[in-house]
């Protein structure tokens, strides 16, 4: 083989690898058992023939190259694929000192379920308003607090597990 397709190969392969252990890792934490499974099978079989090329020869530093660069981009890759998979879910905490009843008002009527509580910051009284969600549909909550309530303070926490609840399947036009 090519030296330096065989480095190519070896990259991509590599690539391939660790994006997969990354989505995996991430998958793992939420919950996600028989797909870590499934991933984590495919991701040792590509380690053990992608290293064997590489513990062949190593006096070829192309296949260093390809093997450690692989390592490098296949994390961002990782990374990047669980960003826009979404999956599982996340708590959107919302507090606001002066339009919680208009988030609360604006997140139902968008269908999310919403659990009210009255809390007191610095500055005195505030609205904390929590809501589950799909990790997809973040962006379109945010907005939705946004728009009710420009000044409100938002933390959105991972949620490793829900079970019971309103969570609303959301149905896109």
């Amino acid at each position: 083989m090519d030296i330096v397709l065989g480095a190519i190969l070896i990259f991509l392969a590599r690539l391939i690898n660790v994006a997969m252990a990354t989505v995996r890792t991430l998958l793992s934490i939420r919950g996600q058992k028989t797909l870590t499974a499934v991933l984590g099978f495919f991701e040792a079989l590509i380690f053990v023939l992608t290293i064997s090329q590489v513990l062949q020869n190593l006096g070829n530093v192309w296949n260093l190259l390809g093997y450690c660069s692989g390592f490098a981009a296949g994390s961002l890759v990782g990374i990047e694929i669980e960003g826009r998979l979404a999956l599982g879910y996340v708590i959107v905490r919302v507090v606001s000192r002066h339009n919680g009843d208009e988030v609360t008002r604006a997140l139902r009527q968008a269908g999310y379920g919403v659990t009210e509580s009255i809390g007191r910051g610095m500055a005195g009284k505030v609205r904390i308003i929590d809501t589950v969600v799909k990790r997809k549909d973040v962006p379109e909550v945010t907005d939705l607090i946004n728009r009710a309530d420009a000044r409100a303070f938002i933390t959105v926490e991972d949620a490793s597990r829900v079970q019971r609840g309103y969570i609303q399947p959301r149905h896109r036009t």
